[in-house]
Order: C-alpha cells, then sequence, then structure tokens
C-alpha cells in the first residue's frame, strides 16, 4: 500500500475540490481559475499540484529550449471533461473523467514551430492512476499506471494477444505480399531455440528488429567464413553480438517465439550477391513478420533494450499525492517519443517503421505497442475489450504505416509516394550509397499493390522515381532551409545519378502544390498536373538502351469559365520521337538516367523576389518576359542562392497546372484560370545534355509570347 503523504499546496490549490472536478464534467470556457502561469512555475517547489502543472507546462512546450521566453500575461485553468469511453459501461454509468486539463488563455508563438517538430500534443493534462480507480467506483480502464524499472513482457504478450485476437485480418501481415506468404530459400532467421542461423521455414512465423548499427565493428557480422559454424545448433556465439540484439533474442525466446530476423546476422555481409537479394525483398521481411521490436531507445547496437532488464533504463514518470488523489503527467505518447529518439533519424529504420503490421517500441520513456487499430503502453490502462477503439487516448498518436486497403483509387499510391519521399528524405544515412536501396522495400510495396509496371517494381521505379507518375514525380523541391549538393554516387556504371531524381541530392524534398511559388515556407498540398504535355517519355536504362516509358497521362478538364483572350492556349508537340533523334552524338553514347522527350524551350530574365531569412538556401525568383511589356512578372521559380543564378535561365516545359495568387503579375497578364500555368523547368546545358536547375510555374500566355522554340531534350 502506497503511504505517501498528501503534498503540500498553495492557497489556491488548497480550495479545488479534485475529486468532484474528476467527477463533474467542467468546460473549458468554465475552467476554475488557478492563477498566471508565471507564479504556478514559482511556487512548483513549494505546492503539489503546481509542480504538476509545471511539469506538463515545462515538457509539452518545450520550455528547456526557450529559457528567456517571457510567459507574462498567460492565465492558467483547470477543467475536466470525459476522455474515452468503454463499449458496456458499467450499470448506471458515470462520468468517465480520467484526466485534468489544463487550460491557457495564450501559447508563445515563438515555440509553435518547434511543437509541431516535436510533434508534441498540445493538450496539457494532468491523468488519476488505476489505485485511484475504486474511489469513484469505476474500473482501472483509462486511467494511470505506473511504470518501474523494467517493463512487464507478459503485458507486451498481452498486447500482441489482443491485437492478434481483435483485429483478424487487418493486422495479420501485408496484403500486397498476396496469399502466398512462402519465404524465399534465400532468407535466413536466427532460431532462438537451437541458437543458429537457420534457413527460414517456409511458412515460419518470425519477429524482425529494427534498430540502428551505430558504428558498430564487423566482428559480430556472420560472413562467409563464419557461415557454416553459425548454422549448427549452438553456433551462434553470444559473446561478442552487442545487446541490442542479446535483449531481442532473448525477448523473442521469452515471448515464446521462435525466430527472429536480424539483418546483421541473417545477411552474409561479405556476399554482394547475397546483400542485394536480401535488400529487395525488406518489403516481404518486414510487411511478413509477426511483430517488429524497434530499438529507438539508443544510438548504437552497443546499446541494451530500455527496460528490458534492470537498471536499462531511469523512470521518468513522476506521481504526486494531492488531496489523497495520485495523479501524475502523462508520458510522451509514442509520435513524441520516437521523435526524440536517434533511432527516427536514420534513413534505413523509415521503411522498416512504415511497413510492419505490429510494431513493439522500446524508447527511454517507456514501451509502447502499435499495429493497424491499437495503441498500447506501459503507462496507460488501455486493454480492456470494453474500450471504443475510435476513442482510446492514444488512438491518433502513433507513428503511423503504410497500409493500403485492396481497392484504393491509383491517385492514394501517388499521395503515399509523395508523402513517403518527403519523410524518408529528412532522415540521415552513414552511406549515401543508400539513399535509394533504403527506401527500396515502400517503392516494391507500391509496385506490388497497384501493379505499377505489372507489378514488377524494377519497371515502376528507376533512382527513387516511379515512372509511371513520371510528370508527378518530377515535381519535387528542395527544402529551402538545406544547401543544395549533389550525392557523390557510383550507380551502375555513371559517374552520378541524373539531376531530374530526388536522390541525387543531398537533403530533404518536398512535394508542395502551386502554392509554395508565392510563398516559398507555405505547407500547401502536393502539386497538381492537370494536363499532360509530354507525349512521349524514353529512359536510358541500366544496360544502355533507350526505352520509351509508359506514364500515365493526365487530360485536362476545366473547372473556371475561361477567358476569351486564352483560347488559344499553349500546345504541345505531338507524336512519337523518330528513332534518330534518341542519340544526342553517334560517337558518344548516353549514360544510364538519361530521360530524352520533346517539348519547348525559351529563356527568361529572373530576378530575386527580395529580401530572405539568412537561414534560407533557395527562394524564390520572380521568371520575367518583355511581354506583354517590358519586364513582366509571368510567373515563379524556386532556385539555390549558392551559386547564385544568372541574369536569365532556360526553360522547359513539362505540364500544365492550376495557379494561385502571387505567382505572377494578374493585372497585366489577367486573372488566373484553371491550368493557366506551366510547370517548368530551370536547366543548364553541356554539350546537348541538359541538368535541373530548379522547378517553377509560368504564365501560358507568356510562354506562347515568347516565341519558344520545340527540342528534343537530353536530360541527366
Amino acid at each position: 500500500m502506497d503511504i505517501t503523504p498528501d503534498a503540500p499546496l498553495c492557497s489556491i490549490c488548497a480550495e479545488l475540490d479534485l475529486h468532484q472536478i474528476l467527477l463533474d464534467d467542467i468546460p473549458r470556457d468554465n475552467a476554475i481559475p488557478l492563477g498566471s502561469l508565471s507564479s504556478i512555475l514559482k511556487k512548483s517547489d513549494q505546492c503539489g499540484f503546481c509542480h504538476l502543472v509545471s511539469l506538463v507546462v515545462r515538457r509539452t512546450w518545450i520550455l528547456d529550449k526557450f529559457p528567456h521566453l517571457d510567459l507574462s500575461g498567460i492565465e492558467c485553468g483547470l477543467f475536466s471533461l470525459d476522455c474515452g469511453c468503454l463499449r458496456n459501461p458499467i450499470p448506471e454509468p458515470k462520468k468517465l473523467c480520467h484526466r485534468l486539463s489544463i487550460h491557457t488563455s495564450d501559447r508563445p508563438r515563438e515555440i509553435y514551430s518547434a511543437l509541431m517538430a516535436a510533434h508534441s500534443r498540445l493538450s496539457l493534462e494532468i491523468q488519476l492512476m488505476e489505485e485511484d480507480a475504486f474511489k469513484f467506483e469505476r474500473p482501472a480502464d483509462l486511467h494511470g499506471r505506473r511504470v518501474n524499472d523494467t517493463v512487464d513482457v507478459g503485458l507486451v504478450k498481452k498486447w500482441i494477444g489482443l491485437c492478434e485476437e481483435g483485429h483478424g485480418d487487418i493486422c495479420e501481415g501485408a496484403w500486397w505480399l498476396g496469399d502466398d506468404r512462402r519465404l524465399p530459400e534465400f532468407m535466413r532467421m536466427v532460431d532462438v531455440v537451437s541458437m543458429a542461423v537457420v534457413p527460414a521455414p517456409p511458412a515460419c512465423r518470425y519477429v524482425a528488429l529494427s534498430y540502428m548499427w551505430g558504428g558498430i565493428g564487423a566482428e559480430y557480422w556472420t560472413t562467409k567464413d563464419n557461415i557454416g559454424e553459425r548454422s549448427t545448433p549452438g553456433g551462434l556465439n553470444m559473446a561478442n553480438v552487442p545487446d541490442t540484439i542479446v535483449d531481442s533474442i532473448q525477448l523473442v525466446r521469452q515471448l515464446g517465439e521462435r525466430y527472429i530476423w536480424i539483418d546483421t546476422l541473417c545477411i552474409i555481409q561479405d556476399d554482394l550477391k547475397d546483400k542485394i537479394k536480401q535488400i529487395h525483398a525488406m518489403d516481404l521481411i518486414y510487411g511478413g513478420s509477426y511483430f517488429t521490436i524497434c530499438a529507438a531507445g539508443g544510438a548504437s547496437a552497443r546499446d541494451p533494450l530500455p527496460g528490458y532488464r534492470p537498471r536499462t533504463r531511469t523512470p521518468q514518470q513522476h506521481i504526486e499525492v494531492v488531496q489523497g488523489l495520485h495523479l501524475s503527467v502523462p508520458l510522451p505518447v509514442p509520435i513524441e517519443a520516437l521523435t526524440l529518439s536517434a533511432w527516427s533519424t536514420r534513413g534505413w529504420t523509415y521503411q522498416e517503421l512504415m511497413l510492419s503490421c505490429r510494431r513493439i517500441y522500446f524508447t527511454g520513456q517507456q514501451v509502447y505497442f502499435e499495429c493497424r487499430r491499437d495503441i498500447f503502453c506501459e503507462d496507460l490502462v488501455a486493454e480492456s475489450m470494453r474500450l471504443a477503439s475510435s476513442t482510446q487516448p492514444l488512438r491518433y498518436s502513433g507513428a503511423g504505416n503504410i497500409a493500403f486497403p485492396r481497392k484504393s483509387p491509383m491517385d492514394v499510391y501517388l499521395t503515399s509516394y509523395m508523402s513517403a519521399i518527403e519523410l524518408y528524405t529528412r532522415r540521415n544515412l552513414t552511406v549515401e550509397s543508400d539513399i535509394v536501396d533504403a527506401i527500396t522495400a515502400i517503392t516494391n510495396a507500391l509496385a506490388k499493390s497497384f501493379k505499377l509496371g505489372g507489378g514488377d517494381p524494377a519497371k515502376a521505379f528507376r533512382f527513387g522515381m516511379t515512372l509511371m507518375d513520371l510528370e508527378h514525380a518530377l515535381l519535387w523541391q528542395h527544402d529551402p532551409h538545406m544547401p543544395q549538393a549533389r550525392r557523390s554516387l557510383t550507380d551502375e556504371g555513371s559517374s552520378q545519378w541524373p539531376s531530374w531524381a530526388w536522390a541525387a541530392w543531398r537533403g530533404a524534398v518536398r512535394y508542395q502544390g502551386g502554392g509554395v511559388y508565392a510563398w516559398i515556407d507555405t505547407h500547401s498540398n502536393g502539386p497538381r498536373v492537370t494536363e499532360t504535355l509530354i507525349d512521349s517519355w524514353y529512359l536510358v536504362d541500366h544496360d544502355s538502351d533507350t526505352v520509351q516509358l509508359d506514364v500515365r497521362r493526365t487530360h485536362r478538364a476545366y473547372v473556371l469559365p475561361i477567358p476569351q483572350e486564352a483560347m488559344n492556349p499553349y500546345h504541345s508537340p505531338q507524336g512519337n520521337l523518330d528513332p534518330s533523334h534518341l542519340a544526342l552524338d553517334i560517337h558518344r553514347p548516353l549514360e544510364p538516367g538519361t530521360l530524352i522527350f520533346r517539348t519547348t524551350s525559351s529563356r527568361f530574365k529572373i530576378i530575386k523576389r527580395g529580401e530572405s531569412s539568412a537561414r534560407l538556401y533557395h527562394d524564390l525568383f520572380n521568371i520575367l518576359s518583355s511581354a506583354p511589356s517590358p519586364s513582366t512578372w509571368v510567373g515563379s521559380v524556386i532556385l539555390p542562392l549558392d551559386p547564385a543564378p544568372p541574369a536569365s535561365l532556360e526553360f522547359i516545359v513539362l505540364s500544365r497546372t492550376s495557379a494561385s495568387p502571387g505567382v505572377y503579375d494578374e493585372e497585366s497578364l489577367g486573372k488566373f484560370y484553371g491550368g493557366c500555368m506551366l510547370y517548368v523547368m530551370a536547366v543548364s546545358q553541356n554539350e546537348g545534355l541538359m541538368e535541373r536547375v530548379g522547378l517553377g510555374i509560368i504564365h501560358e500566355a507568356a510562354w506562347i509570347a515568347s516565341s519558344a522554340q520545340e527540342k528534343v531534350v537530353f536530360l541527366r
């Protein structure tokens, strides 16, 4: 029995009747005044309830990053609302308020961006612990739970069982794998019973591990020299194996499972052919796993799974006894805890996270379980079958995954692709040349799910770019806050990857709509192509053969009235290219990755649109034309600032789109109408080969007036 004495209270908090507040439904508008936030922070070492309020505000608002933030004038109040519900409530249902909420009269603007980046929950809550549920004549569901030095493995097993029993096929592996989910012969597993690396039984149930190598040496890798020994019972010696792997193997054994897939042990690390086969099977490995252990609590494989063994984590839960009630500040939700981890910054872990149907996250805060329907954690009692999933407090706070319904429209795949690329390119890779390999599992899943390239990933994607919707895939932009730099790579004999592919460049990329050309930091929806303007696309493949691509076409559909002066719109060159046009120079073969297509080209002056923050490495430039009047602003383009672009650039037309206000001179060219803009690529040219410089949009009337010339483009 906990005999912790009541915490002292200040005069304001002593007037609160917390028992009654937790019984009543107190709306936010009727919040009980607690005084100024500044005074609460000052009293936090003297008053137990002020201490809780202070903790939740400091953690949620990340105040440690803003030591000089002005908090004066912010008033706080206390309210309570229903939070979660039970499917079959007890007879004579009572109010189900398990948390107290703190209302603030204001939130400093300076912290908002930090909160978004940290995926912090904006609500400020204090939870009632499960040991006091009986005082309100209600079950323990949805109350707080104590987090101990070590995780209860039985609780983890219960989470897995609840998912398996209650969610049916939704969480039973990735459906893109089809009905035949037999593992290929080249796959191996660690048998935790015989302690050997064995060929994977075709229909075995297995666990996968997602972790960071962290510069660990090669002494524990499986190699050509030790695979024979490791394949015999007892041959896998744990003496040199780092703690993350040791703990994961023991956890799997304790959970009653037999097989686990661990890359460094199951792939022969000095066998290139074996590595390539395994890399291209990652969608099967993680999508087909029973669950994936995500070691998100350390910085390398040397670190143990936090909380699996004693003294491997420091409990961070703070509980105060106030008016006889045990109250605590909820620990971070899964997405917030993962955002704080080094694991979530690594490139390889992205596809492992997104494709696994069930995940167990070991973080420094606590252990979380996430599947496609539920989220469980140590500090919240949420395992009751009486809980409605849609109202479970953690329901929308997971890390998410790519799960395609069986009959999704094709546009869902394109949205998923663009979103995945944006999130993935924010992460880091130790080896730059892994940039495409580390997302191959996701592109494989997309190809198989939507039958892209006939279901063959090799035909559907090149350099990480989707070929079926190439005219959409080309519309990426560099993150303006990151410098532009090419990757130094060797790809199947080429010195560099093509400039039109996002993978050829370091740093994050964005897929944004037309609004980005009015304000570079806007968070608009993805790019919209309203009409295909390239009739035929060709690509020099890895065998140096030029092949025609099957790019999906978009036909123009007007949604707004078209002014009379626009009834003679821009028309693109039509028809397939003659074979003689597919070679730049018979004495100089084209490198793999060269895109060939026919379009029109024109040159325009550019001018920077005003002064930007010093933190920007890319900025907006106005595209200027001499028609209809000198220096008319006819479009916008985003360009790198280092090196400074020349006074004029060559542009080529890609596709048609709509416009947003603020991207051209509407007074000279007229109000925008549906499809009035052309997506254009700014290019540089060297001996007939073009490279991407930037991407923008230009009004079609200005393009027509520029007397653009038809051209066969060799884009590399």
